[in-house]
């Protein structure tokens, strides 16, 4: 006997709407906006020092973690592996995901690591275990995940998320975007200020070494340097430098991170300056485009030969004109690294120009036919992208970079 026709219809019809909804419950698990926290398993690895050289090679830029862990990024990750001189990129230690949002800048304090994203949401990351630290809503970025595949520009140049040191070593997180400044807590993202503004007339440089941060705001006149108080909010200085015309612009120099505190300045009309507490303080030999400051120390290639100036004084302190064709390529607390035309790295202090170590930036059969991009040192390491010689700005990942893992990382 057949099935009544009513009922089949009554029987296909469920079976539709059952259909449906799995497909809507599979749609929203996929489509859904998630969290996928993955905490480490294991100890920390110890701490170790390396020997003198060229580690390993990588696909993506790290960050080092207190010694132990790198920290990289992808479009829609952080994540971490161990130890921090393997040879080559491990399976994850830690790993942090949200959907649909994309990460827009990471960086570390200590073992925290700070991830910010296109939605505005910032997450800080107990960096030795994985887990989530805290949570807050912060201004939007603007933009998604700004980087190459490397995702060197999220963890080595991160913009518009800064560290500033406040009194008693407590530390603030200071994130900017469309018209919108705001100050947090590092130990817990308490909100600690907010400062409106117009993100056409107003330009967020970084923080200073002694707690300010500093802005260009040329909303009410001709454009003037804010320096903020960190823990407040409140713009204690506002400053021009003498003679400075309508049109003003900063470049922070000699910071511990990416534009976060930072002990010099320089304005566009090709002046250096010192900052500190009050109004920056005249630095002719921070003047000069090619001019990096670590710590006290101005340094530049001059008539061929790498030369250290006291930034404050301008006084030559020393010259190496024995290293050849060189260039500065990172900085990091008593070290300053210079690439050779050969592609020797050469790490030297930067108060008296004596070498620490040398050896060639090569692994395997990698050979010398490349240049270098984004940079970054940290805690001895020096890690650099390798380009194609003639790569361009506008080519593919493929015709950019020199290899598949094209990041070498070398222990200094």
């Amino acid at each position: 006997m057949g099935v009544p026709k009513g009922r089949r219809r009554i029987t296909v019809a469920v079976a539709a709407l059952l259909a449906l909804g799995v497909v809507g419950a599979v749609g929203y698990r996929v489509l859904a906006p998630a969290e996928v926290v993955t905490p480490a398993q294991d100890d920390l690895p110890p701490l170790d020092t390396p020997a003198t050289g060229v580690v390993g090679r990588l696909p993506a830029a790290p960050l080092i973690l207190d010694g132990r862990l790198r920290v990289y990024a992808a479009q829609r990750q952080v994540y971490a592996d161990r130890p921090a001189d393997s040879k080559h990129r491990v399976t994850p230690f830690w790993s942090y995901r949200r959907w649909p949002a994309q990460l827009n800048g990471v960086l570390v304090a200590g073992t925290t690591v700070v991830s910010r994203w296109s939605d505005g949401k910032i997450v800080a990351l107990d960096g030795r275990t994985g887990k989530v630290a805290w949570r807050a809503d912060g201004p939007a970025p603007g933009k998604g995940f700004p980087s190459r595949r490397t995702g060197a520009a999220i963890v080595w140049d991160p913009r518009g998320i800064f560290l500033a040191s406040g009194p008693g070593g407590r530390t603030t997180l200071v994130a900017s975007g469309v018209g919108d400044l705001r100050g947090y807590a590092l130990t817990d993202g308490r909100e600690l200020w907010r400062a409106a503004g117009d993100a056409d007339c107003r330009t967020d440089v970084g923080t200073t070494a002694a707690g300010q941060v500093l802005t260009v705001d040329a909303c009410a006149g001709p454009a003037t340097v804010e320096f903020r108080d960190a823990t407040t909010g409140a713009v204690g200085t506002r400053w021009r430098p003498p003679g400075a015309g309508p049109e003003l612009s900063v470049t922070a120099l000699g910071c511990l991170t990416p534009r976060s505190q930072c002990r010099g300045l320089r304005t566009s009309d090709g002046r250096g300056w010192l900052v500190g507490p009050g109004e920056p303080r005249p630095a002719p030999a921070l003047g000069a485009d090619d001019v990096t400051l670590s710590g006290e120390f101005a340094i530049a290639v001059t008539d061929g030969v790498l030369t250290g100036w006291d930034a404050r004084t301008g006084e030559k302190r020393w010259r190496r004109g024995d290293l050849g064709e060189v260039r500065v390529i990172a900085v990091e607390p008593g070290r300053v690294h210079v690439l050779s035309r050969q592609r020797d790295l050469i790490t030297l202090d930067p108060r008296t120009g004596a070498q620490r170590s040398r050896f060639p930036l090569t692994l395997g059969q990698d050979g010398i036919g490349w240049v270098p991009g984004l940079a970054y040192a940290a805690d001895g390491y020096v890690a650099v992208e390798r380009l194609r010689e003639r790569a361009r700005p506008d080519d593919d990942d493929q015709g950019y970079f020199l290899m598949a893992e094209p990041v070498v990382l070398a222990a200094t």
